[in-house]
């Protein structure tokens, strides 16, 4: 195994699976958007990604077992993608990608409140978002009793609060 990969670098090794913007790309859009199906992730990125990338990544990241697909039971030619655990476990990665990329690079404030908000909530953050991912991706019952909105939910509520406080 160690001999079809160019090292065994832990960097290396993920960058191997995760290197790619697309990946990385439909794993965000699993994350925070909850896009499940084909289609969704298809029409509702915003990258515009092409059908045959998105096909050969989601084989790609299922393969690597980041992502799982299953049978859409509403629809025999539909299947659903769910993260799993190596994919939720992912979220601090996630959220440290946003923070560096909000302090860095020329981002819009809309599309950086949720790197924002999670820098700030930090690992509690993180972990109550991973149990959030959990609950809906891998059907887990909730870690804790919960009132209120999701991780999700919250972020984006912010995203869209400021998105329509930009737009008049």
């Amino acid at each position: 195994m160690k001999d079809q990969h160019r090292s065994g670098c832990p960097i290396n090794l993920a960058l191997e699976i995760l290197g790619d913007k697309w990946s990385l790309i439909i794993l965000r859009d699993m994350m925070f958007g909850n896009h499940r199906h084909f289609r969704d992730l298809l029409n509702n990125s915003m990258e515009k990604i092409a059908s045959n990338i998105l096909a050969d990544r989601l084989r790609r990241l299922t393969a690597e077992g980041i992502i799982s697909r299953t049978d859409d039971p509403s629809h025999k030619q539909k299947a659903i993608y769910s993260l799993t655990e190596k994919g939720i476990d992912l979220v601090p990665v996630f959220a440290m990608i946003g923070a560096w990329g909000s302090k860095w690079l020329p981002v819009s404030e809309e599309l950086s409140i949720r790197a924002h908000l999670l820098h700030e909530g930090g690992p509690a953050l993180w972990d109550e978002f991973m149990d959030d991912l959990r609950v809906a991706h891998l059907g887990q019952a909730p870690a804790r009793a919960k009132s209120g909105p999701t991780v999700r939910e919250r972020l984006q509520a912010a995203y869209e609060e400021v998105a329509a406080r930009k737009a008049g």
